[in-house]
Order: C-alpha cells, then structure tokens, then sequence
C-alpha cells in the first residue's frame, strides 16, 4: 500500500480551516491528522485544498483553433489542454464540447473526432478528463452522437443551450429580456434585415461561412421550430435512463427553468436574470455561474454579477467557461470582496461543483473520499498559484519556484 503524508499545510476541511496532516493511501484520503506515515511532503506554508472541479469549460478550442480557421491535430491540441488543468489544479474537468447545426469547429463532425481522440488518449491524460454535451437544441444533427457518447466511458453530463434563439429574437429584445424559447409570445427578427449580418458575422466567421449562406443556413434550422420541444424531451429521457446529470443554459425566465426541471435538468447555468436564478432556489435546483464573472468583477454581456449571487446565497458552483484559470482568479475576488467565508468559495469550485455533478467521492477532504487535492501557495494580499495537483491519489503537477 502506497503511503505519503502532506505535513504541516493550513487544510480546508468541511466546516473547518486547520493546520495538519493528510495521509493517502491507494488513492483515498486514509488519515487526517495522524503520524506522518511513507514518503513526506513538506507542506508547510502552504495550504491544502480539494482539487479543483471544472463543470463546464470550453477554452480547449483554443488549442484546437489557435487562430480562426487554423486547426491543429487533435492529440496535441487534447494533451495540452490536460496539462493546462493539471498546471490550474483542476482534477476533474468537463469539457463543454458544442453540438451544433453549424460546420466548423462546433460542428457534430468534429465534436465526435474530438470525444473519440479523448478517448484514444485516456491513458497519457493526466486529469481526469469527462464531457459535458453541450447541445444546440436545434442540432438535431447530433442525436445519433449524443446517444453513441452516453454509452461510451466518457461519463457526460447534457446541457441544453438554444443559441438559434436567442439569435432569432426580436432586434429590439436583448438576450436577458427574450421570452422562454418555445414560448407562442417569442418575437422574431427578420432575416433579411441588414442587422442579422451583424448579429451573425462572428458565429459565420466561426464556422467558416460567408454572411449570406450562415443566414440562410440559419433559416433553414429555424423551420425546426416546431420539433425542437419533442426532440429535448427525447435527448431529456436519453440523460435520465443514462444517469448524466443534466443542465439548463442561460435561463431568462422562471418558466424556462420550470419547463427544463420537469425534463429532469436540475441544474440552471448561467442564469440571465434574477427571475431564472431566483426560481432555481425556490425549486431547489443547483446553480451554476461563470468564474470569469466572478474574477472581472460583472458579466461581459451585461448579465447577473456572479458575485452579487454568491453573496445573495443564489450560487452553489463556479465554472471556468472559458478560461481555466478564472475558477481560482474568482476565489480570490471572491475572498478580498469577503463575498463570503473562504470555506465557503472554495466549495463553489470542489464540494459544491461535485454534488452539481453527482460525484460523491470528491470535492472535499475526508477520510474515504478520493485524494484529489491541491496544495496552493497564497501570501496575503497576493494572487494564489498552484504548487501541486493529486488526481486519485496520483501526483499530476508539481511546481518549485525559482526564489
């Protein structure tokens, strides 16, 4: 049996921050504060946390596409984004893969050359690396893909977005005041107004298209309309019979919320407006916000503070979304704007992350629980870095500065 003990840290224990030691054997936490027992890491001035958990981050697409346009090869793109984890202190990481209607890099094609090199690559990672689905409700391109990545290891949780409609709202409608999706009452812009090419010309140029045949591709998935409520409650049951936990994605209404929990998606991300969030606490629902918000200090398209929620008691856990190491940028923030306790934040990253996904064997230092922990270097009043990364038990990242 494997031995090795984190000696003299300051500890992040549930309900309690003390200075003592960690034992882990075979991959599980075995001791809290005992003899120091095999090999000693010298943990002193540092503090001991559980790793971090990332429930929802796309910034892999940048290794896959550096600069618009230019894709590297899979493998190298894959193994880079691992060690950026590691290096972040993230253990256990669900990469928001799109599953879009659009060609490109969000495209099914290349979202299942994606899941398959993950695969392929399981063996090198260095985290534990798992998928969140992140579905265009009006991809109906991806059903036969969703159901091939339920049943393959790679452990996903579904989340459903409909970015078709929020890019077909009325022009005079910003994206936090548009109605529930499916609602009758949902306005509509015109596709042939002028504006539509600037509200598309990023998503084009993403996916490699000119203005003119993106608008008219989107034309064309918009006819879906009528499918799509029948088509989620497919995808919904496919989740429910594969246990994957399931999330809403940007919320604007408490109908929208209501609609998707009785689909068995029990978790709001990124809510809109305080309407969403509001009536995901109301129904006991998880809540999920961007890390990036909480770490700016605001949403950059004008949508709740993630700060402003974590201190109203409306955020259980931070998501890096698109930048990994916003998740321990917004605990900082967090903890000098004393938004709330530091046992607390943290949890918004570990503890409260794993219970959003259903991993009862993480996210907290217990004796049991996976050793999957974190040792961080945090001087007061400066930025925190991560000096080690345990995934099971295994050591994934060690770091000596040079002073």
């Amino acid at each position: 049996m494997a031995l090795k003990t984190l000696k003299g840290a300051t500890v992040y224990l549930p309900g309690e921050i003390a200075e003592t030691s960690v034992t882990i054997a075979d991959g599980r936490i075995a001791e809290i504060g005992g003899a120091a027992q095999g090999e000693i890491i010298d943990a002193r001035g540092l503090i001991l946390a559980p790793a971090l958990i990332d429930v929802h981050g796309d910034a892999f697409e940048r290794q896959l596409m550096p600069r618009t346009g230019v894709y590297f090869p899979l493998d190298a793109a894959i193994l880079e984004t691992d060690r950026q984890l590691a290096a972040n202190g993230i253990a256990t990481a669900y990469h928001a893969i799109t599953l879009s209607w659009e060609p490109g890099l969000r495209s099914v094609y290349r979202a299942r050359e994606l899941m398959q090199a993950m695969i392929d690559n399981a063996p090198r990672m260095l985290v534990e690396n798992r998928v969140q689905l992140r579905w265009e409700t009006f991809a109906f391109e991806a059903l036969d893909l969703i159901d091939w990545a339920l049943k393959a290891p790679l452990l996903p949780s579904i989340a459903f977005n409909d970015h078709t409609s929020m890019t077909m709202r009325a022009y005079d409608v910003a994206i936090q005041d548009r109605n529930f999706e499916l609602s009758p009452d949902f306005s509509i812009a015109a596709l042939d107004d002028e504006r539509m090419k600037k509200r598309t010309a990023s998503k084009a140029h993403r996916a490699g298209m000119s203005d003119d045949d993106y608008i008219k591709l989107l034309g064309e998935v918009w006819e879906r309309r009528d499918q799509v409520g029948a088509t989620v409650a497919q995808v919904a049951a496919a989740g429910r019979a594969a246990g994957a936990p399931m999330l809403s994605h940007d919320d604007t209404r408490a109908e929208t919320r209501s609609w998707y929990r009785e689909m068995g998606a029990l978790t709001s991300e990124f809510p809109m407006v305080l309407e969403a969030a509001q009536a995901a606490r109301d129904a006991g629902d998880t809540i999920i916000f961007g890390a990036p918000n909480a770490a700016r200090g605001g949403s950059h398209i004008g949508s709740l503070s993630a700060g402003d929620m974590v201190e109203a008691g409306l955020c259980d856990a931070l998501a890096s979304d698109y930048y990994y190491p916003a998740l321990l940028a917004a605990i900082e923030r967090l903890d000098r704007e004393k938004r709330a306790d530091r046992s607390s934040l943290w949890s918004l990253v570990s503890g409260g992350a794993a219970k959003a996904m259903g991993l009862n064997d993480r996210g907290e230092i217990s004796v049991g629980q996976r050793a999957d922990l974190v040792l961080v270097d945090w001087p007061e009043a400066q930025t925190p870095a991560i000096r080690g990364t345990w995934v099971n038990g295994r050591c994934a990242f060690r770091s000596t500065p040079a002073g």
